[in-house]
């Protein structure tokens, strides 16, 4: 394949983020290799022919992970971009939120970064160049009532993230932080199918809030998924991309969040999470 960058995706199934960036690094004229859980890689069949390749990858599971590196490496002899994309939601009151719930979304958001990371930075280093992308987000810089897992798998993110970007370097590997806003994608509407199984005891009468939390990121002025992958694909494959890139609708409100004092934050989600009463 020459010089053309081969690029694998993480978490690629239709109307996700991920298969936005299928779209945008095919549009780069990169080679992609688009990898879903085997239940929805029949998703990525509508993605373009051209430059782009499906591939079964669980990130929970490292046999998955090894398989789908090696098929890559063997058909290319390389990975230039890793994005490390897969993530699921995790929606509810920390203190009655299932153990197993939580648990779930550490193996898929955190352990599955840090699993591909750890499988694809020896051929990385073998070449002495590569670039390593991680989806963080906003929240995960200023966590939120009722999204608390979530954040904190995200929180987690950043920081293994920074702690790399500097390991890493010695083998000339680039380690790259994407920090979205509000991103309209399928991951509202699967938070809230997750919250239908789910009941609160102590937070009953919070069930419209929590809901209303799951489905924050989707609303009008969410910022297109479409627009988002291609800003950050630009970024990404610049001579010089930025160690983080932040995007997308609210990220300036929570930027200010980020600088603002704890009572001002308290204050801030006490009410927009209706959690200013008492019961």
């Amino acid at each position: 394949m020459g010089d053309q960058k081969i690029v694998l995706v993480t978490g690629c199934a239709k109307g996700g983020i991920g298969y936005e960036y299928c779209k945008a690094f095919a549009e780069q004229n990169c080679h992609v290799f688009a990898t879903d859980i085997p239940s929805r890689i029949h998703e990525l069949l509508d993605l373009p022919s051209e430059n782009v390749e499906s591939l079964e990858l669980d990130v929970t599971s490292d046999e998955s992970v090894k398989s789908a590196i090696e098929t890559v490496i063997a058909k290319c002899g390389k990975i230039d971009f890793l994005i490390n994309n897969a993530g699921i939601g995790s929606t509810g009151p920390l203190a009655e939120l299932p153990l197993e719930v939580v648990r779930k979304a550490w193996e898929v958001n955190t352990l599955g970064q840090l699993r591909m990371v750890q499988h694809v930075v020896p051929y990385m280093a073998s070449k002495h160049s590569g670039r390593i992308v991680n989806i963080g987000s906003v929240v995960g810089r200023v966590p939120t009532p009722w999204g608390g897992s979530y954040c904190a798998t995200k929180a987690a993110v950043h920081a293994m993230s920074d702690v790399l970007r500097v390991e890493l370097k010695p083998f000339g590997i680039e380690v790259i932080v994407v920090v979205p806003g509000a991103i309209r994608s399928n991951l509202g509407r699967a938070n809230i199918e997750k919250l239908k199984d789910l009941d609160w005891k102590l937070y009953k009468d919070f069930k419209e809030d929590i809901i209303k939390r799951g489905n924050a990121s989707q609303t009008s002025k969410a910022t297109d998924a479409t627009v988002f992958a291609r800003h950050v694909v630009k970024k990404v494959l610049s001579s010089r991309p930025p160690k983080h890139i932040v995007f997308g609708h609210m990220t300036g409100l929570f930027a200010l969040l980020s600088w603002s004092p704890l009572w001002v934050k308290d204050l801030f989600f006490s009410r927009l999470s209706n959690l200013n009463k008492k019961l």
